[in-house]
């Protein structure tokens, strides 16, 4: 695909991101669904309300009325699809900084579109095929103002609210300025929590910090954790359809380590779970205890979707999937990364055990892992960048895994490096149990790819 990449289409608001782009995408996917009706939602960014405004001109001017969500998380919109039978348009960049923005597709199952019907609508986009119908089929707009309480009611029913409740936890809460600063407050006050918060009033600039929930971008959440004595930290993106987590000392746990504490709860011998070529050992090591199957995919929710559907259809049972990056599926409950509900389930985790973060993600705890963004500014250094990859993948003494990028499997260590589907950067990853080996991996890719970008440039 050249347009959606692994979770939507985004870009840099008024250079390749315009208006009349995202009008055009919305009309071309209005024109692909057989649908009456879409639902529009958007995230805080500050160019939200004009995209929102251009995807709703490009939706009706198609001929399909729009109903208007506002502000609302991912899972908020999709839950609506799904209960309404109506497709979806989101516009959100999730964890990309304030100056892009994105369009996410979801179709009338609640379910972002898999790889397979983004094509379809792609391929109308760039055919650049009529859209538009005439005056009098155009659609209409409504708005509709509680989208967000339906969501957090019913995510309060799929919740054990007793034992949470029971548990009497006090939850330091970062929304990061987005989406979720409108849900998830009042959803953890009425699992019963303690809720003390930073950054959870709604603003598109980010001014607290940007809305990647790494641990870079996480300093006031660990301080709360520690002034407030919360027994756990929550962070979200954007969107809010991931989480990640401080411990009781106001600590950084790893998005693969509480992935790992959630799968080892709900997986079982012949389950099946589905995770990207970034995987941890970590997971690796919880299917092998727990008798369970782990696909891989490239990285993105839509690769992860997009197998989660086709396990279903061969019949296999995925109770959990996802990322390392807080991005957590429970596809029984709903396909969708939900950052509010991946941390309820955190907190489910907590009040059965009787534990601590700390002591919950101990077992996950054994390794390091180290991840490094080289940002490019021309097709030709991307290309310098990834032609230097492969070339250090076949000198490489191990077997390469180009599912996505390059994965080189040691034994007691790995590395991969991809091209980024939604920023201009190339990424690298690498892991270890020893931390100097998983440092000296991620450097000499590093520094491979810096002197092939910098041959580039000359």
């Amino acid at each position: 695909m050249k347009v959606f990449g692994s979770s939507g289409t985004r870009g840099v608001v008024g250079e390749e991101f315009t208006p009349e782009f995202v009008s055009r995408v919305a009309a071309a996917a209005a024109a692909t669904w057989d649908a009456e009706r879409v639902a529009l939602g958007r995230d805080t960014r500050t160019s939200g309300r004009t995209f929102a405004d251009a995807a709703a001109a490009g939706v009706t001017a198609a001929g399909v009325d729009v109903e208007r969500l506002g502000v609302v998380p991912t899972p908020s919109l999709v839950r609506y699809c799904e209960v309404e039978a109506v497709p979806g348009v989101m516009i959100t960049a999730s964890h990309n900084p304030p100056e892009f923005n994105g369009v996410k597709l979801v179709g009338d199952d609640g379910i972002e579109l898999p790889v397979n019907r983004l094509e379809v609508v792609e391929d109308r986009l760039l055919a650049e095929e009529p859209t538009t119908v005439s005056w009098d089929r155009m659609g209409d707009s409504r708005r509709v103002p509680d989208a967000n309480d339906e969501y957090v009611a019913e995510m309060l029913e799929a919740i054990d609210r007793d034992a949470v409740a029971a548990a009497d936890l006090t939850v330091a809460l970062d929304p990061g300025h987005g989406a979720g600063a409108l849900t998830s407050p009042e959803f953890f006050r009425e699992l019963g929590c303690d809720v003390v918060t930073v950054n959870a009033q709604p603003d598109g600039h980010f001014p607290g910090r940007d809305p990647e929930p790494v641990e870079a971008n996480l300093d006031d959440l660990g301080r709360l954790v520690r002034a407030a004595d919360a027994d756990v930290g929550i962070a979200h993106d954007g969107d809010a359809d991931r989480a990640i987590f401080f411990d009781e000392a106001g600590e950084y746990v790893e998005g693969d380590a509480s992935l790992a504490a959630l799968a080892a709860r709900d997986l079982g011998e012949g389950d099946t779970t589905v995770a990207a070529v970034n995987v941890s050992q970590r997971l690796v090591d919880v299917c092998e205890a727990a008798g369970a199957n782990l696909e891989l995919t490239p990285i993105g929710s839509t690769n992860i979707i997009t197998r989660i559907k086709e396990l279903w259809r061969e019949g296999e049972s995925v109770p959990v999937a996802g990322e390392g990056n807080g991005g957590v599926f429970f596809p029984d409950y709903r396909l969708v990364r939900d950052g509010a509900f991946i941390a309820a389930k955190f907190l489910e985790l907590l009040a059965e055990r009787g534990a601590t973060v700390s002591e919950i993600v101990a077992p996950y705890e054994d390794y390091t892992n180290v991840r490094e963004n080289l940002s490019y500014d021309s097709d030709d250094q991307l290309d310098a960048m990834l032609e230097a990859a492969e070339a250090y993948a076949d000198a490489a003494d191990a077997e390469p895994d180009t599912k996505d990028g390059y994965r080189l499997d040691y034994g007691d260590a790995w590395v991969l490096v991809r091209p980024s589907g939604t920023e201009p950067k190339v990424r690298v990853y690498a892991e270890s149990a020893d931390p100097e080996r998983a440092t000296s991996l991620a450097r000499d890719v590093r520094e491979t790819l810096e002197a092939a970008k910098a041959d580039a440039a000359t």
